[in-house]
């Protein structure tokens, strides 16, 4: 069982009483360094994002717009509207403009969704994103169905099924592949609740991690949106700060039948986009940025399978099966949670998201991305240094 000597603890203490104002989630790093200065080695394994294709964007970014001179251009200007940028990204996705919302991040999207679609009673699965069950109004509203621990907090299809006929409620909401866990669900099963489930007002799925998960040998691309045309009560939220590392640029979109776009249309979010999340649209585009995009993507993938595969062979920790750009590890030493991260932050350079705060979860758990090749490696022997030099 690891101790924290008396810096740690220090820090240990300043850290969390910062985590207390930042909520459910975990606080911006960029506040922790203005706390304790930044670290000659430092590695965001906290914020889950895929580092190959924010450097793919920055090529882009620099050479079009910093050395093309068009940098004013962007901060100047006003953007175009939503419906305007999201004649960029129906090239892309293949769904008809109609159909697309385009949102200041996935998590504007949450919001909107949450407050002029949900009437009545909603399902969370947990553990999952927080903000599914923060942003009802009513909480007396939220029907929590626990995933359990011994099935590592997968979901059992067909027994969801049942209790969703059972109680009978106004949506429901599916992470897929789900956070923290990275339990996937396959385009067989989610077609199959869309059928059995086709009562429901809204059938919420967010694919903010689908870009890493797959159902082929080859990594192909996996989306749910043909399955809109058959039912109209899907809504597919996807987050692309993920996918293509560009969280400042805030840049989300959900697909969802065209009677809901145009309802959020004409009650605000005309002008919801920034310069710079426009710009990425129009890269995302054009077909030789998807394709130089979809070699780094199953890069990507393939470094976050040596990873995983490197993680569970430390015997100190149990990983939990994971098809998403992350890993949930349980400590299994008897250690804390809390004090893991700490060390792990102050010590090493190593962020991670710790998960006492996580409805749903029974154990001292950690929620750690993947990233370059390299920044594994320091990731994985860190954790290693501290288990090697617990008690000592």
């Amino acid at each position: 069982m690891l101790t924290l000597n008396e810096k740690e603890q220090k820090f240990y203490d300043a850290f969390w009483e910062l985590k207390e104002k930042s909520g459910s989630h975990p606080p911006s790093i960029i506040s922790v360094f203005d706390m304790i200065g930044e670290p000659k080695t430092f590695v965001d394994a906290c914020f889950l994002s895929n580092p190959y294709a924010t450097t793919l964007f920055m090529e882009h970014f620099n050479r079009e717009i910093i050395e093309g001179g068009k940098l004013r251009e962007y901060i100047e200007a006003y953007p175009p509207q939503n419906k305007e940028v999201a004649e960029f990204l129906t090239q892309v996705i293949d769904v008809p403009i109609d159909n697309i919302f385009i949102g200041n991040g996935a998590i504007e999207i949450i919001q909107a969704v949450i407050h002029n679609f949900i009437k009545g009673k909603l399902v969370v699965n947990i553990p999952t994103f927080s903000s599914y069950y923060e942003y009802m109004k009513n909480k007396e509203d939220v029907i929590y169905y626990q995933l359990p621990k011994e099935r590592n907090y997968s979901l059992n299809v067909d027994r969801y099924i049942e209790y969703i006929k059972e109680i009978r409620p106004d949506s429901i909401v599916l992470v897929n592949p789900n956070n923290p866990n990275g339990d996937y669900i396959s385009v067989e099963n989610i077609t199959l609740m869309l059928r059995e489930l086709s009562f429901l007002t809204n059938i919420i799925i967010d694919e903010s991690f689908i870009h890493f998960a797959y159902e082929d040998a080859d990594f192909s691309m996996v989306n749910t949106y043909n399955l809109l045309q058959e039912y109209p009560n899907l809504i597919v939220i996807k987050s692309l700060a993920k996918d293509f590392g560009i969280a400042g640029l805030r840049a989300g979109y959900a697909v969802m039948s065209a009677d809901r776009v145009s309802s959020l249309l004409e009650t605000g979010y005309q002008w919801n986009i920034g310069g710079f999340a426009n710009y990425f649209y129009r890269l995302y585009s054009k077909p030789e940025f998807v394709e130089a995009y979809d070699i780094v993507r199953k890069k990507y993938i393939m470094n976050t399978l040596m990873f995983i595969t490197e993680l569970s062979r430390i015997p100190e920790i149990k990983v939990y099966p994971s098809k998403a750009n992350f890993a949930l590890i349980e400590l299994l030493d008897g250690s804390s949670s809390k004090d893991f991260m700490v060390k792990l932050l102050y010590s090493y350079g190593v962020y991670v998201r710790e998960c006492t705060d996580k409805i749903g979860l029974n154990g001292q758990f950690l929620r750690i991305a993947s990233r370059t090749f390299e920044e594994n490696m320091i990731i994985l022997n860190a954790i290693k240094d501290i288990f090697k030099n617990a008690g000592k």
